[in-house]
């Protein structure tokens, strides 16, 4: 028996009947096609799943789509849109961090919200907040490197602003 689901998606409020058991990460990606959300371990542990809900980083693959009622989620697809993490993925191309690509939508949710949270991180910051993340391809320094550069040009763009 499905029961109904009434959430926010990227900004777009979302009706659909769902399962109970059907996880977060399905749904966004089977019933609302978003498929920049990956699955890999399913276990929450390699971060493949991150979207953040009511701005913070949740691992969809252990999250019941049901408890996402009345909450807003956001995925990379909706940072694609409104373009809050270009600069991210920019630096992220610059110090070559994206290697094969499987994890980098959830290396960018977890530095998104970090910088969110924290403008101004240390290193040792963005490598727990990258705690939940698995990357197998380049290692963690480009990717630690690439989050601390765009902390560093947001600061001075905010700086400059004044």
């Amino acid at each position: 028996m499905k029961v109904m689901l009434s959430t926010t998606v990227n900004g777009e409020q979302v009706q659909e009947a769902v399962l109970p058991r059907t996880s977060l990460a399905d749904f966004l990606r089977e019933d609302l096609g978003l498929t920049g959300t990956h699955l890999g371990c399913e276990m929450g542990a390699c971060g493949a799943c991150l979207v953040l809900m009511d701005g913070v980083p949740v691992h969809a693959c252990l999250v019941l789509a049901v408890q996402a009622e009345g909450s807003t989620i956001e995925t990379i697809e909706g940072l694609n849109e409104t373009g809050a993490a270009a600069d991210l993925q920019a630096r992220f191309h610059d110090r070559n961090a994206l290697q094969c690509g499987f994890c980098t939508n959830g290396m960018l949710m977890s530095a998104q919200a970090l910088l969110e949270a924290n403008p101004a991180p240390t290193r040792d910051e963005i490598r727990d907040a990258l705690s939940g993340n698995y990357c197998r391809c380049t290692g963690y320094e480009a990717i630690v490197d690439a989050i601390d550069t765009t902390a560093r040009d947001r600061a001075a763009r905010t700086e400059a602003a004044k």
